[in-house]
């Protein structure tokens, strides 16, 4: 596998494979994610065959790295919403909190 496709496979897992918003669909979200990275690798001048060489069925390491942020991210609050990085920092809640605003 050439440096050209492992950068730009760890660049894009890196980019895309976060922890899903529904853990149970894990294998539908990696089925959509191989076939966006797929079209993307295409397009970098990167053939599906140079990746698979390396690592396989993308499909199958993309749902492991998903299946690893979500157990990494670990049970969200009930009525939490918004995606992680989307979430008010406690430092943030504590100057603006009740009594303080």
């Amino acid at each position: 596998m050439s440096e050209q496709a492992i950068k730009f496979l760890q660049e894009w897992i890196g980019e895309k494979c976060q922890a899903p918003a529904m853990p149970a669909r894990i294998d539908e979200q990696a089925h959509t994610l191989a076939r966006e990275c797929t079209k993307e690798a295409a397009q970098a001048g990167i053939p599906l065959e140079d990746i698979q060489e390396e690592v396989g069925d993308i499909q199958e390491l993309i749902a492991l790295h998903l299946e690893d942020a979500a157990e990494a991210d670990g049970p969200e609050p009930q009525g939490s919403t918004l995606p992680t990085d989307k979430q008010p920092d406690s430092k943030a809640q504590a100057e603006t909190g009740p009594g303080n605003g």
